[in-house]
């Protein structure tokens, strides 16, 4: 049977393996959209993951299970076997239930989301059983997640995570890497060889103008917006590091009601006291809470600028997909983006109050820009971070 994915090949069977992540319907992280492209493009899927969800936000537990998602997807949750203590169980991940399961999908196409873990010396294994199984990797890590500290660098990664990962390597077809910063951490700490690692960036889903305006109208009517309103938007866990006091104090020095922002996320306790008076003493603000990725969808396609000065976040690629300019620190990642892989004339690079207010003025200064910026916006979405273009990569 032919897949409906522009002739690239007969339907195949794809494993995505996510034990090192939160596996939740309804999210736009890669996981979900990468394996969502796959089932839409008429290939069979299977999902396994481990036992743990997000809700609100916040990663719960959940139960063993295997069941078909609404979408085809097929799902199954494996509990992971105790080794030595929890903390050690839940650092070098394993389950016995994995390699029966693989055996008994047969996958043709493996990618195993994150280079930390026993399980990845299990799928090369298969692989080296099945010479003909295209075998990736992705990694996530890089020195603002992982390493952190003197533990974690030189006993975790250094004498587990790495040595795993060169154990499966002659077997790995390809090491995707996210950022530029996932590349250096790959290439100089776990000394990839760079023939091995490929530029694979989060993507998102680049909707039709005439779903993106449906979105759009929604989103602004409910807000109460009128055309010539210029909305922000800032997601995520709102931290310290997300410098969302940052956003709010900028926006206070700048009076235009023309400005409005919105808030989507979970604020941490200690952050409480910061942010929600400052929230509070601004009418133009509005802040929601958590929503779901579908939901956040929509208002990134209702705004007209994307704020992210702290951290990184997948939301910046999504807002791309949207048709979003975007204001940005300037991350390696994301100054890389412009200089390598032609991301031009869509963003602003802020790195504190001050930068955030000088954006804003020149924003209401030239608010005919933005309509510019988001087309380019969209221009490179639709080159770089469309899932349709990525998810067809794994066929090839």
């Amino acid at each position: 049977m032919e897949a409906n994915h522009d002739g690239r090949g007969k339907r195949v069977k794809i494993l995505h393996v996510c034990l090192a992540s939160s596996y939740t319907e309804g999210m736009t992280y890669q996981d979900n959209m990468l394996a969502t492209q796959n089932a839409a493009d008429g290939h069979d899927v299977i999902v396994i993951s481990d036992c743990t969800c997000y809700e609100k936000g916040r990663i719960v537990p959940t139960q063993p299970e295997d069941r078909i998602l609404a979408n085809g997807i097929r799902l199954a949750r494996l509990p992971f076997d105790r080794i030595f203590t929890r903390f050690v169980s839940d650092k070098l991940r394993k389950t016995k239930q994995l390699r029966p399961l693989i055996d008994q999908f047969a996958p043709d196409v493996i990618l195993f989301h994150g280079c930390a873990g026993n399980e990845l010396l299990t799928v090369a294994k298969y692989k080296e059983a099945h010479p003909h199984v295209k075998l990736y990797a992705d990694s996530h890590e890089d020195f603002n997640n992982s390493a952190r500290n003197f533990l974690s660098k030189n006993t975790l990664h250094r004498l587990f995570y790495k040595p795993i990962a060169h154990r499966a390597l002659p077997w790995i077809d390809r090491i995707f890497y996210l950022t530029e910063e996932t590349k250096h951490f790959m290439h100089f700490f776990y000394k990839i060889p760079e023939d091995k690692l490929e530029f694979y960036p989060l993507g998102g889903t680049v909707f039709s103008s005439e779903e993106r305006n449906e979105m759009r109208a929604t989103k602004r009517n409910e807000l109460g917006l009128g055309d010539n309103d210029i909305l922000l938007c800032h997601s995520g866990k709102l931290d310290i590091h997300k410098r969302t006091e940052s956003i709010l104090t900028a926006l206070s020095r700048i009076k235009s009601e023309r400005l409005k922002l919105v808030i989507i996320g979970n604020i941490p306790d200690e952050m409480k006291p910061i942010l929600k008076p400052l929230i509070e003493a601004d009418k133009r603000v509005t802040f929601l809470g958590w929503k779901s990725g579908d939901e956040l969808l929509k208002y990134l396609c209702a705004c007209d600028m994307y704020v992210q000065p702290g951290s990184q976040s997948a939301t910046m690629q999504n807002a791309l997909c949207c048709g979003a300019p975007v204001m940005l620190y300037p991350h390696i990642s994301h100054t890389a983006l412009i200089e390598k892989y032609g991301m031009r004339d869509n963003s602003y690079f802020v790195k504190n109050a001050d930068d955030i207010e000088q954006a804003l003025k020149d924003i209401m200064a030239n608010p005919e820009k933005l309509a510019v910026m988001g087309k380019n916006s969209l221009e490179f979405a639709e080159k770089v971070l469309d899932y349709r273009r990525l998810a067809a990569r794994l066929y090839e």
